[in-house]
């Protein structure tokens, strides 16, 4: 097929794509090789397309779709279409693609001359080295000593940061250890659900952490509220919660009783060690006295009472339950 005729057929064919799915992930492609990609489409069969192209071909393509409608929403994607990037189209779970995505790394050697995407760090133990390769250690300050006709490394050793170049030293010292310490595969930048964007990170957010941070906002929405003396929705719990302790310190301390005060006057005569058996009571209570069944169906059983006034999880308890 003429090359005019096979990107006439790819536009089409993507116009298509974008007009089918609502959700795209925009992977970087660095270091990822064909038979990776291979491998990758295989396992995304079926829940996502994998599309590879050229960014010139991607923004005409994004441009002739704005030109035919103004409002479309893929005019957000064009900011994102540069450097080595590919699109993965899916109208699945998100997070699914994710952790296929993820599984589909391989490991890789360091190589001279290339970033550092993690630290390396050199573990401590014998190298099956000769003394003669004794260089090697010696010129990048690796800690050694000689243990049975080889090389051992005494101490763990942070060869390579982070961000750093990787030297041909420390490539060769990584190679002759037999440590591949890079990984390389499709790394996620961005996530563009129905003309929105957002940073690939949210895709790590479970629902437990959601629902921490929705409980750490209500807590602070809570504080503000106390502080401010604004009761809303969220702080009214707590408030009337504080405002019963008041009323009832009130009341003990000035002798005065009211109607709801009825079932608290129980409490309030109550001697210290009274009130200390009644904690111990609404806590759990003792065990049961090793004398056996007999012993502890003679025995009355105390009452357990709970009293709750309000005001559990605002700064770090169990939420409050509205």
């Amino acid at each position: 097929m003429p090359s005019r005729e096979r990107k006439n057929e790819y536009f089409i064919r993507v116009k298509q794509m974008f007009a089918d799915f609502s959700k795209i992930l925009i992977v970087g492609c660095n270091n990822v090789g064909s038979k990776q990609f291979q491998q990758i489409r295989m396992a995304l069969r079926g829940k996502a397309i994998v599309l590879m192209g050229k960014n010139t071909m991607m923004r005409r393509i994004i441009n002739d779709l704005i030109e035919l409608d103004p409002k479309n929403v893929v005019k957000n994607l064009l900011p994102l279409v540069e450097g080595n990037i590919g699109f993965i189209f899916t109208n699945g779970d998100l997070a699914e693609v994710k952790t296929i995505i993820e599984a589909n790394r391989v490991p890789a050697a360091a190589k001279a001359g290339t970033l550092a995407a993690v630290d390396v760090i050199v573990p401590p133990g014998p190298t099956g080295c000769d003394p003669g390769q004794t260089q090697w250690f010696q010129a990048l300050n690796v800690p050694t000593k000689i243990t049975k006709g080889q090389i051992e490394i005494v101490s763990e050793l942070k060869l390579i940061k982070q961000g750093d170049l990787v030297g041909p030293s420390e490539a060769e010292l990584l190679r002759k250890l037999n440590i591949r310490p890079f990984s390389y595969g499709l790394k996620l930048q961005s996530v563009y659900e129905n003309g929105a964007v957002f940073d690939a990170k949210v895709l790590e957010m479970t629902q437990d952490v959601m629902r921490a941070k929705f409980y750490e906002a209500l807590n602070r929405l809570s504080a503000l509220s106390m502080a401010a003396g604004y009761p809303t929705f969220a702080s009214l719990p707590h408030q009337v919660g504080n405002g019963v302790r008041t009323l009832i310190a009130i009341a003990a301390a000035s002798g005065y009783s009211f109607e709801q005060m009825s079932e608290w006057d129980k409490y309030l005569n109550m001697s210290p060690e009274e009130l200390a058996k009644l904690a111990a009571a609404s806590a759990g209570g003792a065990a049961p006295a090793a004398g056996g069944k007999a012993a502890e169906a003679e025995k009355p059983k105390e009452e357990e009472v709970e009293v709750d006034l309000g005001g559990g999880g605002l700064f770090g308890g169990e939420a409050a339950k509205y």
